[in-house]
């Protein structure tokens, strides 16, 4: 695909985060009523050798995954091969261990499954074990009766999703095949690797960890159970290459952003996009609707209420992470360190940011990727 002329408002943001040192490498693309209307790029991909940031370049977007993971659940509730509130062990029996039986697809969807926690012994090695993952969450005791509380579900959101998408899809394909060939291929998306094949590897941006630490004594025990540190969500772990070519459903997507903004276009333009239809029309219209204890706060979130949908999106909003989307009904996903994407179904506007320096959310640095945001409604006019 060819590079759209510059547009020199989006440029500006971007080379103004760069050079102030908020930013290392970004992208951006957006779609405005399907069509392609921002492919811009600055910085650097590799600051250990130099390399620059191109439209090709692929970029970790952590739990930006947990939409595409989501989406393709609702592919397959579309063609009724599963059903938001049918238990999770209808098509995964061994999941019912422990008082789980319960547990509706939804509760997952909703981050009101109750097993926030990643499994004991969890290593890298492990996590790339789908068959030792999936057995190790469907064993875990929940700390909440399903249903009742919502526990955010940081990384263990993707094996239960992934999960059922390869019990209830007719030919039992992992996530990671699903997406490429019911979601990418069918959208002419190069680019939206839940694991990687080995020729992709070249391409993607070396993280800078920019991080501020917090001392584990100050962070919320639900919060370090949820990411335990032998799979942090860090470079160490995530710039491995067993781990690149893992499916790490709920957290290790590598994408670009031409990539990621045509998946989010698609949702934006109701379910399909240059005459491809992937989601019904009416199904698409639920997406953005809250779910129910939508203020309670979240123990794994430092107490945080999370702007869940009922289709396991995120609102928009004016605090960060979110005020990049900004409307307060556009679904959108932050991911560690200050990726996002969304889709704004009112406006038809479908945006994603992927970039390589990785921040906090609550500091300033943030304001470089809302900067950047408002560039891309300031260049269309929105």
């Amino acid at each position: 695909m060819n590079q759209l002329p510059a547009n020199p408002v989006v440029q500006r943001a971007i080379d103004a985060a760069i050079v102030s040192g908020r930013e290392v490498g970004v992208q951006v693309a957006a779609y405005h009523r399907g069509k392609l209307v921002v492919d811009a790029w600055g910085g650097v991909a590799d600051p250990t050798t130099g390399r620059r940031v191109d439209g090709d370049t692929l970029f970790n977007v952590y739990s930006v995954t947990k939409a595409v993971a989501a989406t393709a659940v609702h592919l397959l509730v579309d063609r009724d091969r599963l059903d938001y509130d049918a238990p999770v062990a209808r098509y995964w029996p061994e999941y019912a261990a422990h008082g789980k039986g319960k547990t509706s697809v939804r509760d997952v969807l909703t981050h009101r499954a109750g097993i926030p926690q990643m499994p004991a012994g969890v290593t890298p090695e492990r996590m790339c074990d789908w068959d030792w993952m999936t057995r190790a969450i469907a064993d875990l005791e929940p700390l909440a009766e399903p249903g009742r509380k919502t526990l955010y579900l940081s990384m263990t959101f993707g094996w239960i999703l992934g999960e059922l998408v390869r019990r209830a899809d007719p030919q039992h394909r992992s996530l990671g095949r699903f997406v490429r060939e019911e979601i990418a291929e069918p959208l002419g998306i190069r680019d939206l690797w839940i694991g990687i094949p080995d020729e992709a590897e070249p391409r993607i941006a070396r993280q800078v960890d920019a991080m501020v630490p917090i001392p584990p004594e100050h962070l919320p025990p639900l919060f370090l159970a949820s990411m335990p540190a032998p799979v942090a969500l860090a470079p160490p772990v995530f710039e491995r290459a067993d781990v690149r070519r893992a499916e790490v459903a709920g957290v290790g997507g590598i994408f670009t952003a031409r990539s990621e903004a045509r998946f989010w276009a698609m949702l934006a333009g109701g379910g399909s996009l240059d005459g491809v239809r992937l989601l019904s029309r009416d199904l698409v219209a639920t997406l953005n609707t809250p779910r129910a204890h939508s203020d309670e706060p979240d123990p794994v979130m430092f107490g945080f209420p999370i702007p869940i949908t009922i289709g396991g999106y995120w609102f928009g909003g004016e605090h960060p992470p979110v005020c990049s989307a900004k409307h307060p009904r556009a679904i959108c996903h932050p991911g560690q360190g200050g990726s996002i994407g969304w889709a704004d179904l009112e406006t038809q506007l479908a945006v994603a940011i992927c970039h390589n320096r990785l921040f906090n959310p609550t500091t300033r640095d943030t304001d470089a990727i809302l900067t950047i945001a408002d560039a891309v409604r300031e260049a269309l006019g929105l």
